[in-house]
C-alpha cells in the first residue's frame, strides 16, 4: 500500500531533466516529500468533514466515504499506555479516538469540567466512572488509581526519506534501501505526491511555470475525485 520514495524520486528528476527545469537534491526531496505527505494526510480529515456534512441522497456518498476511511485506516492504531500518578504522555498520537480502560471508555471533559468533577465528591471518578482532559501531548486520567489505559488513535505518517551512498568518483549519489522510509499514504496518492513536489520544486529552482503547471494537475485531481 505504501508508495515507493525511490520511485517518486526518480519520476521527479526525469521530469525535470526531461524539461532541462534544473535538479533538486535528496536532501531537498526528503524535506519537501515530508511537507507533501503532511499536506495529503491532513486533507483527508477535511474532505472527511465535508463528505459526512454532504445530503446522504448523494449516489456517491458512501463510496466515497468508504475510499476515503480507507485511505486514514492506513494510520489507525491501538496502544496499552502506563498510566503514571495519574498522567499519560502520548507518543505519535496525532488523533485521539477512543480512550478505555478494562472496556470502560472514558468519559473526555473539558478543564473547567475536570477539576469541577474532581472536586466534588458526588461527581468524584470511579474506574467505574473514569474521565480524562487531554492537554497537548498528555492525558489527565482520573481516578489515579487506574495504571494503564487502551487508546485508539491516529497516528502521524513516519518522516519520509530517500537514502544514499555517495559515489565520490562518478559524482552521484546511490540510492540505498537502508535508512529509507517510503510514503505511508494510499498507492493511489502517488500521483498527486509527484505533482505536488514538482510544484515545489518549481519554487526551489525558481520556474514558476513548473509551479503553474503541477498546481493546475492537483487542483483538477481534486475535483474528479469529488465528482
Amino acid at each position: 500500500m505504501a508508495i515507493s520514495v525511490d520511485t517518486v524520486y526518480k519520476t521527479v528528476l526525469l521530469i525535470l531533466n526531461k524539461e532541462q527545469r534544473g535538479y533538486m537534491t535528496p536532501d531537498e526531496f526528503n524535506k519537501i516529500g515530508q511537507q507533501v505527505q503532511l499536506e495529503i494526510f491532513e486533507k483527508y480529515f477535511e474532505d472527511l468533514n465535508q463528505i459526512v456534512r454532504a445530503p446522504q441522497t448523494d449516489a456517491d456518498y458512501a463510496d466515497r466515504l468508504s475510499y476515503l476511511e480507507e485511505k486514514i485506516s492506513i494510520f489507525e492504531n491501538n496502544s496499552t499506555y502506563t498510566v503514571s500518578s495519574g498522567v499519560v504522555n502520548l507518543s505519535d498520537v496525532h488523533r485521539l479516538n477512543t480512550v478505555t480502560y478494562n472496556n470502560i471508555e472514558l468519559q473526555k471533559v473539558g478543564r473547567k469540567e475536570y477539576y469541577n468533577i474532581i472536586k466534588s465528591p458526588l461527581t468524584k471518578p470511579t474506574e467505574l466512572y473514569p474521565i480524562y482532559l487531554q492537554e497537548g501531548s498528555s492525558l489527565k486520567i482520573e481516578p489515579t488509581s487506574i495504571g494503564f489505559i487502551d487508546i485508539s488513535f491516529i497516528k502521524k505518517p513516519l518522516n519520509i526519506n530517500w537514502n544514499f551512498v555517495a559515489d565520490a568518483g562518478l559524482g552521484i549519489f546511490v540510492f540505498t534501501t537502508n535508512g529509507t522510509t517510503d510514503f505511508e499514504l494510499h498507492s493511489s496518492e502517488q500521483t498527486e505526491v509527484i505533482l505536488r513536489v514538482l510544484a515545489y520544486a518549481g519554487i526551489v529552482i525558481r520556474d514558476p511555470q513548473i509551479i503553474q503547471a503541477a498546481s493546475a494537475q492537483v487542483q483538477q485531481q481534486n475535483i474528479n475525485e469529488k465528482r
